[in-house]
């Protein structure tokens, strides 16, 4: 193990990494007294990092619960799995791996190949958690993913959505996913894995090259470039983007959805 990870996260990236992270883990309520945390280590920055803030949390916690660290294999190669595992080993925590043909049959895909595939690997987790005895999965999506995500179904998709800090399975009853990296920046993740030195997987999707035309990541990217244009004028355009979805006045809001059902302001006007 190399210690100076977990001496850089309590003290130089305390402020940026830990704090947002267990005000995440506190305001949105992730983690309850003996729940089972399947952590989904992809092998990717985001991930990585997850697991060891859990592993850090899981040692100081003050109520217990338990973690499994589990990878998924879609179809990697051995020197994917081998870098993995290593990194796993520099970060202190032990991860085992789970085999699925996914890639096998989204390269057989014709059309939207990215979502199939996400479609496909929450299932693998949400089953495989389910299977050894886990409560909830928790993933590395973070901060600037939210935002993201806000602003590309505001401007392609024409809704008011997010991505939620934790939901309940509709597939699997009992379990659910948590995000505990809600609150943390990507610019954050990215500064600690460079003053660490590490070095995590790239995308290993075999379709990486011809996903990386598809109008879904260019989309993302176009939200990515647009939003550093906005914080030139204003840096703090993220986080007015982020509270949006906490400050929801339904007295302006002129349509709506909830469990299923269609409301307009004009049925209580």
């Amino acid at each position: 193990m190399d210690p100076n990870t977990e001496y850089s996260i309590s003290k130089k990236f305390r402020r940026t990494v830990w704090r947002p992270f267990i005000e995440s883990i506190k305001r949105y309520a992730l983690i309850q007294p003996d729940d089972h945390i399947a952590v989904c280590v992809s092998g990717g920055k985001d991930s990585m990092l997850l697991a060891k803030l859990l592993r850090l949390l899981h040692r100081r916690s003050d109520f217990p619960f338990n973690l499994t660290f589990v990878t998924m294999d879609p179809g990697f190669g051995p020197s994917v799995r081998n870098e993995i595992e290593a990194n796993a080993k520099t970060l202190d925590f032990p991860i085992t791996f789970f085999d699925t043909n996914i890639f096998d049959v989204v390269n057989k895909a014709e059309r939207c190949p990215c979502y199939l595939c996400a479609r496909m690997r929450r299932g693998h987790l949400y089953a495989h958690a389910q299977k050894i005895g886990c409560n909830k999965i928790a993933l590395g999506h973070h901060f600037s993913d939210v935002v993201e995500t806000i602003l590309m179904n505001v401007l392609y998709g024409g809704t008011f959505e997010t991505m939620m800090p934790k939901l309940r399975s509709r597939n699997y009853p009992g379990m659910e996913l948590i995000r505990p990296l809600y609150r943390v920046h990507e610019d954050a993740i990215l500064a600690w894995v460079k003053h660490n030195g590490l070095r995590f997987s790239a995308c290993a999707c075999p379709l990486a090259e011809k996903n990386a035309q598809t109008e879904t990541v260019g989309r993302r990217q176009n939200v990515k470039e647009l939003i550093k244009t906005l914080k030139r004028d204003n840096p703090h355009i993220e986080e007015r983007v982020f509270q949006s979805t906490h400050r929801v006045n339904l007295e302006t809001i002129v349509g709506y959805k909830n469990n299923g059902h269609t409301y307009n302001f004009l049925d209580n006007y």
